[in-house]
This record gives structure tokens, C-alpha cells and sequence, in this order.
């Protein structure tokens, strides 16, 4: 997918998505949900690609996971983007006025009790990022190629904390991508390709 066919496609955010749910959410969440946002950076180029972190190893919640760079939507930020924008430049210095924002996928409900809004963002290639010592151990990326790809993505099972888990999972050759990170570029992936 070329930029331009790129931008043609992503100017249909506005048409407000529906809610996606989430792997975790189904049955399992009770009571309120904290509300979340998520920049879902999308680098051009000639090969497009979506930027992702890996948190480190000593943090409380979803230590050593793959991420977008994003966190709880604070009371002093105005809306979700404010909210994206700012975690971005917190966690790997991404500037806000290096984003160009495209609009909203749907929310993401996690299994740990956060409503996510994923905004999703292009940035140029070439940036020099870097990452928080304590929130973020790594920044890479996944080619656009990978997660156009229908067939990229698999549902894996795993027992823990006593329940079965179902969830997706993206190939990478150095990380683990699965859980809400994953299930959002589902859900990116389909709506790029028009399935959304």
C-alpha cells in the first residue's frame, strides 16, 4: 500500500468506528473502566511500517509487553489525541508536531480494566527516538506488509489466573506481540483493507 492509497483509505476514520471490544474484556471486566489512549503511529516511506515499543521489565502493570506508545488519559488532557500526543513524546520523544493525526480506530476494553482509544497517527521516517529509561526498553517497527497481510496474524490459548485466554498474535523475529496491542492492529489491518 502506497501513501497515497494509504491516506485515501485512513481519511474514512471519521466515520466513526464502532466499539472492538477486546480478547480479555469478554465476561471478565466488572465494574468502571479507565479510560486510556494509544498513538498508533504509522511511519511513511517507501515501505510503510507501524512503530511499536517494548515496556521494561520492572514496570507494575504489562511490564516487558509490546505497546503503542500511550497511558490513562489524564484530567488535564482535553481529548484522547491530547492524551496520545503527550505519552508518545513522554515515552519515546516522539514531538507532536512530527504527528499528523488521521482520526480514531474503536475502543479497546483490556481484560485489566482500561478503555482504550487508539488514535492513529503518520510520522515521517527517518526520526531519531528516545526511549524513556524507565517506561520503554526498545522501539521498532512492524511493516505495513506484515499487517496487511491476512494471514500474519494466528489465535493463540494460554492458561493463566485461572481461565483460558484466547488472543492474537503478531510474527516479529525479536518480540511478542499479543493482547490489546495485537488486537488493535487487528483491527487496523482489517479496516485497511477495507474489511472494517
Amino acid at each position: 500500500m502506497n501513501e497515497a492509497a494509504l491516506r485515501a483509505r485512513l481519511s474514512l476514520l471519521g466515520t466513526a468506528p464502532p466499539p472492538i471490544g477486546g480478547d480479555d474484556a469478554r465476561g471478565y471486566v466488572h465494574g468502571p473502566l479507565t479510560p486510556a489512549a494509544v498513538l498508533v503511529p504509522i511511519v511513511l516511506g517507501p515501505a510503510p511500517s507501524v512503530l511499536l515499543t517494548k515496556r521494561t521489565s520492572h514496570l507494575a502493570r504489562h511490564a516487558g509487553q509490546v505497546s503503542f506508545p500511550g497511558g490513562r488519559i489524564d484530567p488535564e488532557d482535553a481529548h484522547p489525541e491530547a492524551a496520545a500526543l503527550r505519552e508518545a513524546e513522554e515515552e519515546i520523544a516522539l514531538r507532536p508536531t512530527d504527528v499528523e493525526l488521521a482520526g480514531r480506530l474503536g475502543e479497546y476494553i483490556t481484560g485489566t480494566g482500561y478503555t482504550i482509544t487508539p488514535v492513529v497517527g503518520l510520522v515521517p521516517a527517518g526520526l531519531e527516538y528516545t526511549p524513556s529509561p524507565h517506561e520503554v526498553e526498545d522501539v521498532f517497527e512492524l511493516p505495513l506488509s506484515v499487517v496487511l497481510d491476512p494471514g500474519a496474524p494466528t489465535r493463540q490459548t494460554r492458561y493463566s489466573n485461572g481461565r483460558w485466554r484466547e488472543f492474537w498474535v503478531w510474527p516479529h523475529e525479536r518480540h511478542f506481540i499479543w493482547g490489546a496491542t495485537a488486537g488493535i492492529l487487528v483491527h487496523l489491518a482489517g479496516f485497511l483493507r477495507a474489511e472494517a
